[in-house]
C-alpha cells in the first residue's frame, strides 16, 4: 500500500499517533423556537429521568473535544458529513463585522440607516491556538491534523453513508491520500470540481477558478440519490417549441429506437416499426398513453410522443459543476462571512447522500450553510465550531428560516477545562490523575490541584496570593481578588461567601487599600448575578467587579507570550413594567407601584448597553455614538424555571438585525396566562458574538 508520510505521524515506538479521545458531557446552554408545549413536555421528561426528545445541536468549541465526544451517542449514526475545513496556509479566524450607523439622537426611530463602519475583527488568542495546531509546523501538522479528524469522522459515518471533503489545490491532492488510508481507496466514489468564480487573471499562472470536494462512502452500500441538473435555456429555445391549450411546453419525439421489435397496435392501428427499428415501449404502456393523449399522428401517419418541458429533469449530474455559483454581493443569503458556502451546492450534496430524517454533521460551521440547508430538506443535524462569532451567525441564520425546528445551543464548557486544569495542575500533569479524584473542588481552596489552579490565574491577573481566607486569595492594586472554581459558574451564593469574607477581613484590620473592593474572576457567571449580586454587594458597601477569566488561558503559548487579557462583564440596563405601572427599576432593581393593577403583560424596554473596550479597534469606539450601536440580536425567557433547568437559557423571543433589517425593536412584551412570580433572564449579542445576560423577577397579578 502507498502511504503518505509525515513529521508526527508516528511516535518513537512506531506507532500512530491517535486522536484525542477525551469524551466529555455537553451543557446546554441555550434552548432556541421550543413552544410552550414542547418545553413543557421537555420537563417532564427531564423530571421523570427519560430521554428527551431529539433536538438539532450548534455546538461552540473545538472539535478535537467535540468529535470524540460525539462517539458515545452518535458512533455510527451519522449519515452524511461535509466538511470545508480550512485549506489555504493564509486563512484565519478572522472576520468582518458592521458597527450600524448612529440613531437619530432626537428622537431614537431605530438603526435604520443601513450604512455602517465595516471592520474587520481579528481573531481570539484561542481561534489563533486552533490556526497554529493546524499550520504551526506547516504541513506536517496539518496533515497530522487532518488525519486526526478523518479518523473520529470515519467513526462516526454509518455503515450506510457518505462523506464530503470540501478543499482547494492547496492541499486536496495530500488530503486525498490521507482519506485513502482512512476510508479505503475502494470507498473512494468522485472528486467533484466546483467551479467556484469566474475566470480571472492569476500572473504568471492559470487562473484559479474551481475547488475540489472528495466523495468517499464507509462501505459498498450506501445512499446515493441521482441527481440531474435541468435542461439549459438553450436547450428549452431549441426543442420546446409548442405548446398546449393549457400553457405546457413540449416537444413531439418518435416513438422508436434502434433494433428489430415486434408492430404494436395504436388504437384501431397496426403499425410496423420503420426500418431497422422497434417501438420503444410495450403494448401496454402505449394502450395507456393513447388513453392520457400523450400520443398524437402526424399527417404522414406516425405516432409520436408528447414530451413536456416540466417533465424533463435533463442529464444525470456528472462530477464537473458549473452552474452553482458562489454568494455574490447582492445574494439574499450572503451574509457577509468570507467563506461561506452557496445553499445551492449542500442542497445538492444533501439531497444525493441522504433522505429526509437523516442526521447530517459538519464540524466546520463557518455561517452555518449546511445547518440551514439541512433544516430546509427536513434532515436533522450536529453542527460545530471554534469561533464565537460563526455560532451567533448560524442562530441568526437558522432563526430567519420559517418554522425552523427547535434546536440547541451547547458548548463543553466546565468539562474541557477540568481537563485541561488536571493536565496542569496535577502532580502527574495527566488528566486521569484528576479522574481519580472524585471529590468536588470548591473555592475553599482545598486540594493541591486547586491551589495550584488558583495561583496560576493570578499570576495572569498580576495580582498576589493572600493566604488566611477561603473566598478572597488575592490583592492587586488595593483591591482583593477571588478566583472562580474552572467547573461552576460564580454565583450569588459565591457572592454571599464573599461579601461576608471581606466584611470579617476588615474588622480583622486588613490592609486599608483592600477597601478599594473585590475583583471576582470567573469563567462563568450565573443568569441572576448582575442584578441581585450587585445589590447585595452594595448593602454591604463593597465595590464589587466582575472579571470573565478568558479562555485564551488555556493555550500554553498564549501565557507564554503574554497575550492574556482579562475584561469586565458588559453591563445590560432593562426597564421592566409590569400591566399599566408597575416596573421594576433598572437601577436598584427594586420593585415600585403607583397604583393597583389587575394585568398581566410584561413590557421590556432596552435602556443602556455598556461593553468593555476589549480588542475593539480605538476608531471603532469613537464611531459608536448610541449604546444600541453595540447590539446586534437580544431575546427573552419569560419563565426561567432554575430548579429543573439549571441556567439554561429558553429563548422565547428574539430580535436581531440583518442586511435587510437593520433596525432593532428595544422593547420586548409578554401576557403570562396565569398570575404568578416568574424570573425573566435576557440575552443581548454584541457585534462580536459576545453575549451578556441579566435576570430581573416580576410578579403578575
Amino acid at each position: 500500500m502507498t502511504e503518505l508520510i509525515w513529521e508526527g505521524k508516528y511516535d518513537k515506538d512506531g506507532q500512530k499517533v491517535p486522536p484525542l479521545r477525551v469524551s466529555l458531557p455537553f451543557q446546554t446552554v441555550e434552548t432556541i423556537n421550543e413552544s410552550v408545549q414542547e418545553r413543557q413536555r421537555a420537563l417532564d421528561l427531564f423530571a421523570s429521568g427519560r430521554d428527551s426528545e431529539w433536538r438539532d445541536r450548534l455546538i461552540w468549541g473545538d472539535k478535537k473535544y467535540v468529535l470524540p465526544s460525539l462517539l458515545d451517542e452518535f458512533a455510527g449514526k451519522v449519515n452524511l458529513i461535509y466538511i470545508d475545513p480550512p485549506f489555504n496556509v493564509g486563512a484565519d479566524f478572522s472576520f468582518t463585522t458592521t458597527i450600524p450607523a448612529p440613531e437619530d439622537e432626537e428622537d431614537l426611530p431605530g438603526l435604520g440607516d443601513p450604512a455602517g463602519l465595516a471592520f474587520t475583527k481579528e481573531p481570539s488568542i484561542i481561534e489563533q491556538k486552533a490556526y497554529r495546531d493546524t499550520w504551526g509546523r506547516g504541513l506536517d501538522s496539518y496533515l497530522q491534523w487532518f488525519y486526526e479528524t478523518a479518523v473520529l469522522l470515519r467513526e462516526l459515518l454509518a455503515e450506510d453513508g457518505g462523506i464530503y471533503v470540501h478543499l482547494d489545490y492547496h492541499i486536496g491532492h495530500y488530503a486525498k491520500a490521507v482519506m485513502d488510508e482512512v476510508f479505503g481507496q475502494e470507498n473512494f466514489k468522485n472528486e467533484v470540481v466546483w467551479k467556484r468564480s469566474l475566470p480571472h487573471n492569476d500572473p504568471k499562472k492559470y487562473g484559479s477558478t474551481h475547488d475540489v470536494i472528495f466523495f468517499y462512502t464507509r462501505g459498498a452500500t450506501y445512499i446515493f440519490n441521482q441527481q440531474f441538473i435541468g435542461l439549459s435555456e438553450e436547450y428549452k429555445e431549441s426543442h420546446y417549441n409548442q405548446v398546449d391549450e393549457n400553457g405546457r411546453w413540449y416537444q413531439l419525439t418518435s416513438l422508436s429506437a434502434s433494433g428489430s421489435g415486434p408492430v404494436r397496435k395504436f388504437g384501431d392501428k397496426t403499425l410496423q416499426p420503420p426500418k431497422g427499428t422497434h417501438w420503444r415501449y410495450s403494448q401496454e404502456k402505449i394502450d395507456a398513453l393513447l388513453e392520457q393523449g400523450r400520443i398524437v399522428f402526424t399527417s404522414g401517419g406516425s405516432p409520436r410522443y408528447i414530451r413536456y418541458m416540466d417533465e424533463m429533469r435533463g442529464p444525470a449530474l456528472q462530477s464537473i459543476w458549473t452552474d452553482v455559483y458562489p454568494v455574490n454581493s447582492q445574494a439574499e443569503e450572503r451574509l457577509d462571512y468570507a467563506t461561506q458556502k452557496p445553499e445551492a451546492l449542500l442542497e445538492r450534496i444533501i439531497k444525493a447522500s441522504s433522505n429526509e430524517g437523516d442526521l447530517v454533521l459538519d464540524c466546520f460551521c463557518g455561517s452555518g450553510t449546511t445547518a440551514a440547508v439541512a433544516e430546509k430538506l427536513n434532515r436533522r443535524w450536529i453542527t460545530c465550531d471554534l469561533g464565537r462569532f460563526a455560532i451567533h451567525t448560524t442562530r441568526k441564520r437558522l432563526l430567519s428560516i420559517p418554522n425552523v425546528r427547535p434546536f440547541v445551543v451547547q458548548n463543553l464548557g466546565k468539562y474541557e477545562r477540568q481537563v485541561w486544569q488536571a493536565a496542569e495542575f496535577a502532580e502527574d500533569s495527566d488528566p486521569k490523575g484528576f479522574r481519580r479524584q472524585k471529590t468536588p473542588l470548591n473555592p475553599s481552596g482545598l486540594g493541591a490541584l486547586h491551589r495550584a489552579y488558583t495561583e496560576f490565574i493570578l499570576k495572569l491577573y498580576g495580582a498576589r496570593p493572600v493566604t488566611g481566607h477561603q473566598w478572597l486569595q488575592g490583592l492587586k492594586a488595593g483591591r482583593m481578588v477571588h478566583v472562580g472554581a474552572v467547573d461552576a459558574p460564580v454565583t450569588v451564593g459565591d457572592v454571599t461567601h464573599i461579601v461576608t469574607e471581606f466584611k470579617k477581613a476588615m474588622g480583622s484590620g486588613v490592609d486599608a487599600p483592600t477597601r478599594n473592593g473585590v475583583d471576582v474572576l470567573g469563567w462563568d457567571f450565573a443568569f441572576e448575578l448582575n442584578e441581585v449580586a450587585r445589590q447585595q454587594a452594595a448593602r454591604a458597601n463593597l465595590n464589587l467587579k466582575f472579571i470573565r477569566i478568558p479562555r485564551e488561558v488555556l493555550d500554553k503559548q498564549a501565557v507564554a507570550q503574554g497575550d492574556i487579557h482579562f475584561f469586565e462583564l458588559a453591563a445590560l440596563s432593562v426597564d421592566v413594567q409590569v400591566g399599566a405601572n408597575l416596573r421594576v427599576r433598572p437601577d436598584t432593581g427594586q420593585t415600585h407601584r403607583s397604583a393597583p393593577t389587575e394585568g398581566r403583560t410584561v413590557t421590556l424596554t432596552l435602556t443602556d448597553f455598556v461593553i468593555p473596550p476589549d480588542d475593539v479597534p480605538e476608531e471603532v469606539q469613537k464611531a459608536v455614538k448610541h449604546w444600541a450601536q453595540w447590539i446586534d440580536y437580544w431575546a427573552v425567557d419569560w419563565d426561567n424555571v432554575a430548579p429543573l433547568r439549571g441556567d439554561t437559557f429558553h429563548n422565547e423571543w428574539q430580535a436581531y438585525r440583518t442586511r435587510k433589517e437593520r433596525d432593532l425593536t428595544k422593547t420586548a412584551a409578554h401576557t403570562y396566562e396565569e398570575s404568578g412570580e416568574y424570573n425573566i433572564v435576557i440575552k443581548v449579542i454584541d457585534i462580536l458574538g459576545n453575549d451578556t445576560t441579566k435576570t430581573v423577577k416580576v410578579e403578575v397579578k
